[in-house]
């Protein structure tokens, strides 16, 4: 998976807003942050490449699914406008592995174009989030 320089590049933007959310971030950009390393990591050690254009890949659908109820939990627990938007985006994620699993016929590339450009919008959903609560920290005088 790590064996191209795009992949290699694509991976700044994610260590950049982990670090940026473990830093500054409070209780939520960090579990929502951990959920999200885990699951790319979880990913890489379940994804089966050699079956990537022809079977349904269980494992990463439960995987999605799991990062799913966790994104559930945060939005649940810590009520913040853009845990919905991380949440609904990887909802978005689960939805297109069901599309998949029921031959709808979208081509293969729409699929993983769906699940990176997710991915994207979930980083920049908790980059966000942990802006906006730095931002109200500092409003406060806490830091």
């Amino acid at each position: 998976m790590l064996d191209t320089l795009y992949v290699k590049f694509a991976l700044l933007p994610m260590v950049a807003v982990a670090i940026f959310a473990f830093l500054k971030g409070d209780e939520p950009e960090r579990v929502a942050t951990g959920t999200y390393l885990l699951g790319w990591l979880a990913g890489l050690l379940l994804q089966n490449d050699g079956q990537l254009y022809k079977n349904f890949q269980w494992t990463m659908f439960l995987l999605d699914c799991a990062m799913a109820a966790t994104f559930a939990y945060v939005v649940w627990t810590w009520r913040r406008s853009w845990t919905i938007w991380a949440l609904a985006i990887q909802l978005i994620v689960v939805m297109s592995h069901i599309v998949y699993l029921f031959d709808v016929r979208p081509p293969i590339a729409a699929f993983y174009t769906v699940l990176n450009l997710a991915s994207y919008g979930i980083l920049l959903s908790i980059g966000v989030g942990t802006f906006w609560a730095w931002q109200e920290r500092r409003a406060a005088g806490l830091e």
